[in-house]
């Protein structure tokens, strides 16, 4: 390695938030006030602002200074690395920081540490995309199939796959792969949309955005359900009612329900014929999925956004827990991992519809869903990323959604990057408007 190497110089960890609880967007059943927050990771380096990583855990409010003080500590492990050498490896990077005993005590691989370690481990990814001067998803669909298998951590998963079985998956998804990127760069991602469904919207809100998001082209949305059954019977009558028969409604308990509970209450909504039901019961039980599974069908179950780590979602898949994957860019531990899931879920036949929203989530899987299409799993069918339509506007490159899909993002990196401004505004407690508000609650001195 050259001395003239650029070398990681900094970590820079902020807390971001925003006052999202104040108009109950992004209100369910188990998080009726969340203030949507990001713990915002920047990997500086000797070469100045024009080569950095950018990646974040997504939280939601209380608890963000928590994960910023995490993602501090894993800065002895990053500070001093040569920039070529971790793009060559970021999954070496993830090993280092996933192995340190005493920060692997506070999980192992969960919680607070994991995804600390994921926004900087998705900062690693973003940098090296950045460097290759490619978007992330157009750098792993082109990489190499060997070098992508070297990026996974297979440790627990031989059980269910092999390295051996993953080169297979990853060599016979690069057949068609030119064509297929063609493709979605010609007709984009399918998306659907949870911009009508959030729970403490009224009736009359929910009605026009769901009829405005069938108008834009969105063939599937989704309700958060799971507070009241009376109160969701009328949500999906209404819901219902506005989009017609043939639009997919998703709906989602955000973890509220007992195993008994979510099968008599999903039974009860059955009439208005739900494509999914998301997160009914803990994320944690994976043989409560199983048995609401088969309680519930023809309704499928899909749960993932809460799942810890890959070791999770190979039980949910080798017990048939459940009949969509949703994995998230920012819960478990970065990139690597996420593509030990989406191989999991190739080898199991179990299409992969996103967990998105939040602040950035919609910016950063768009990119894992789309590699999958194009040199993984092949297909679009049945599958769908999860679109939000608000905090865009506080990213560099934001997303693009266009008749109801994801538009390929031609910028290299992650689109993780977000704006000098935004910073300025929403870190806590100093930012502009926080400083603001927090005078303004504080009252005449």
């Amino acid at each position: 390695m050259s001395a003239s190497s650029p070398r990681i110089t900094a970590i820079d960890a902020h807390d971001i938030r925003f006052p999202t609880s104040r108009e109950l967007d992004g209100s369910d059943a188990m998080n009726p006030d969340p203030d949507y927050s990001a713990a915002y990771v920047v990997l500086r380096t000797s070469s100045g602002s024009e080569l950095a990583g950018h990646g974040f855990a997504f939280t939601i409010g209380r608890g963000n200074d928590v994960q910023v003080a995490a993602i501090r500590a894993l800065a002895p492990y990053v500070v001093g690395r040569h920039v070529d050498e971790l793009c060559a490896d970021p999954g070496g990077l993830s090993r280092a920081l996933v192995g340190d005993s005493q920060l692997r005590w506070l999980g192992p691989e969960k919680g607070v540490m994991h995804m600390a370690i994921g926004a900087v481990v998705n900062a690693a990814w973003d940098l090296a995309a950045r460097h290759a001067g490619k978007p992330l998803w157009q750098f792993l669909a082109e990489a190499d199939p060997e070098w992508l298998v070297s990026q996974v951590d297979f440790r627990y998963l031989t059980d269910a796959l092999t390295p051996e079985e993953a080169l297979g998956l990853l060599r016979r998804g690069r057949e068609g792969a030119a064509v297929r990127a063609a493709e979605l760069r010609e007709r984009g991602y399918p998306a659907y949309t949870t911009s009508p469904g959030w729970l403490g919207y009224s009736d009359g809100k929910l009605t026009r955005l769901a009829t405005e998001a069938v108008a834009a082209g969105f063939t599937q949305i989704k309700l958060k359900v799971g507070a009241d059954l009376e109160d969701d019977i009328r949500r999906l009558r209404a819901a219902r009612a506005a989009v017609g028969p043939d639009i997919r409604i998703a709906i989602d308990a955000n973890q509220r329900w007992d195993v008994g509970q979510a099968i008599d209450w999903v039974r009860a909504l059955a009439e208005f014929d739900p494509y999914w039901i998301e997160e009914p019961t803990s994320p944690d039980d994976v043989l409560g999925h199983a048995a609401i599974r088969r309680g519930v069908a023809p309704v499928r179950v899909a749960t993932g956004e809460h799942a810890q780590n890959r070791i999770v979602f190979k039980q949910l898949l080798q017990s048939g827990a459940i009949d969509i994957a949703q994995i998230d860019a920012a819960r478990v531990g970065g990139v690597n991992e996420n593509l030990a899931v989406l191989l999991l879920a190739a080898k199991f036949g179990v299409p992969v519809c996103p967990h998105a929203g939040g602040v950035g989530l919609c910016e950063l899987v768009q990119h894992l869903a789309m590699f999958d299409f194009v040199a993984l799993s092949g297909t679009t069918e049945n599958r769908v990323i999860e679109y939000v339509d608000h905090l865009h506007e506080h990213f560099a490159d934001p997303v693009r959604i266009e008749g109801g899909r994801y538009a390929a993002p031609v910028a290299p990196g992650f689109s993780a990057a977000m704006l000098p401004r935004t910073l300025a505004e929403f870190a806590y407690p100093g930012g502009e408007f926080w400083a603001a508000d927090l005078a303004a609650q504080a009252g005449p001195a």
